[in-house]
C-alpha cells in the first residue's frame, strides 16, 4: 500500500487544502498519516476525518522581537527529533506539506529520512516557513503566476490551489433555512478568518442597522468572538465558525466580504461570488494577503479596502458598488485559468514519491 504524510498547521488555511485532497488520496488507495502540532487547529479538523494524527512539538517563527524567540528554537528542535521518530516508523512513499511553522520539523525530518517532500504555497510569496522548508523538497506548488519568480525554477509547478469538492454542491434553499432567512433578500456573508478579526467584526457590527434595511447577514466572526446581544437580530445570523453547511451558506450568498488568505479567496473565485476583500496591513503580516487581493483586484475578481481605510462608510461604499457591478465581477470570474487543482497535484505526488 502507498502511504502518505500530510504537514501543516497554524490557521485553518494550512489545513483546508490539505482536507480537499482526501477524496482524491482515499480513491487511489493511499495510506494517509497527519502530523501536526499537539494542540493546534488542524488537530481538531484532521481527527473528524478518522486520519491517524501524530502531535509534535513546535514554535513560532517570528520576523519580530519577542521572548518567546528564545524558546521556541527549542521546541522546533525537539518537534525534528520527534517527526523523525515518526516518520521512521511510518515509512511514507512521500510528504506532502502546506507550510506553517508545525511543518518545518517535518519536511527537515523527511529530507534527513531520505522521504520525497512535496510543498504547496498558496501565497504570492513564500512564507517564512515555506522559505526554510523549500531547499529540502522535490516540488514545490504554487497558487500564482506570479509566484513562480520567487520559487527555484527545476522546483517550481504552477498547480493551484485544491478546492473541497463538497463547496460546489452547495444548496441555496438549505443555506437560506439554516439562518431561517427569506429568499426576497440579497445575503451579504462576512469571512474574518478562522481566528476572527476584531476590525472586520467592529465595523461590520456597526453598519448592521443599515445592511438589514436591505440585505440578510451571515457573520462568520470567529472563535470567542460572538455577540450576544445579537443572537436575537431579524435577519443576523453569527457563527464561531462553520464547516459542514459551509457550502450551502456560499451558495445563499450574494455578495462575500473576506480577508484575502490564498486558501479563502481561491475558494470564493472557484464558486464565482462576488466579493470585497479586506487584506491584513503589515503591522499584523508580512503583507501577503496584500498581494493576493491586489492581483485578485488587477483582474477583476474583486474590490479591495485597505484595512487602514475599511470604516463604516467604505464598506459601505464597496458594497453598493460591487452589488451594482456584479455582473462584471462574475464575468471576470469566469475568464480565470485558476481552477480546481487537485489533478494537477495527484499527478505530482505519483510522479515525485518513492
Amino acid at each position: 500500500m502507498k502511504r502518505i504524510v500530510l504537514t501543516g498547521g497554524g490557521t485553518a488555511g494550512h489545513v483546508t487544502p490539505l482536507i480537499a485532497l482526501l477524496p482524491a488520496l482515499t480513491k487511489e488507495k493511499y495510506d494517509i498519516h497527519y502530523i501536526g502540532s499537539y494542540a493546534g487547529i488542524e488537530r481538531k479538523l484532521i481527527e473528524e476525518y478518522n486520519i491517524p494524527y501524530y502531535g509534535i512539538s513546535s514554535g513560532k517563527l517570528r520576523r519580530y522581537l519577542d521572548l518567546k524567540n528564545i524558546t521556541d528554537p527549542f521546541r522546533v528542535i525537539k518537534g525534528y527529533y520527534e517527526a523523525k521518530r515518526i516518520l521512521k516508523k511510518l515509512k511514507p512513499n512521500i510528504l506532502f506539506s502546506k507550510g506553517g511553522f508545525v511543518s518545518v520539523p517535518v519536511v527537515l525530518a523527511a529530507k534527513k529520512c531520505r522521504i520525497p517532500v512535496i510543498i504547496h504555497e498558496s501565497d504570492m510569496t513564500p512564507g517564512l516557513a515555506n522559505k526554510i522548508a523549500i531547499p529540502a523538497a522535490k516540488k514545490v506548488c504554487a497558487n500564482f503566476p506570479e509566484t513562480m519568480a520567487h520559487l527555484p525554477p527545476e522546483k517550481a509547478v504552477l498547480t493551484g490551489t485544491p478546492i473541497r469538492e463538497e463547496l460546489f454542491s452547495g444548496n441555496k434553499i438549505k443555506g437560506l433555512d439554516f439562518c431561517d432567512f427569506t429568499a426576497n433578500k440579497p445575503v451579504l456573508m462576512i469571512i474574518g478568518g478562522s481566528t476572527g478579526s476584531r476590525t472586520i467584526n467592529d465595523v461590520v457590527r456597526g453598519l448592521l442597522p443599515t445592511l438589514l434595511r436591505d440585505y440578510q447577514v451571515i457573520h462568520l466572526c470567529g472563535k470567542g468572538n460572538l455577540d450576544p446581544k445579537l443572537s436575537n437580530t431579524k435577519g443576523y445570523v453569527q457563527f464561531e465558525y462553520i464547516k459542514k453547511e459551509l457550502s450551502d451558506l456560499f451558495a445563499a450568498s450574494t455578495l462575500v466580504i473576506s480577508r484575502a488568505g490564498a486558501n479563502a479567496i481561491c475558494e470564493i473565485l472557484a464558486l464565482r461570488i462576488p466579493n470585497i476583500l479586506i487584506p491584513l496591513g503589515l503591522n499584523a503580516s508580512r503583507g501577503d494577503q496584500i498581494l493576493n487581493a491586489e492581483s485578485f483586484e488587477n483582474q477583476g475578481f474583486s474590490y479591495v479596502i485597505k484595512e487602514e481605510d475599511f470604516t463604516v462608510s467604505s464598506l459601505l461604499e464597496a458594497i453598493n458598488t460591487v452589488m451594482e457591478n456584479r455582473h462584471k465581477y462574475i464575468e471576470a470570474m469566469n475568464k480565470s485559468e485558476l481552477n480546481n487543482s487537485i489533478d494537477t497535484i495527484m499527478k505530482l505526488i505519483k510522479k515525485t514519491q518513492l
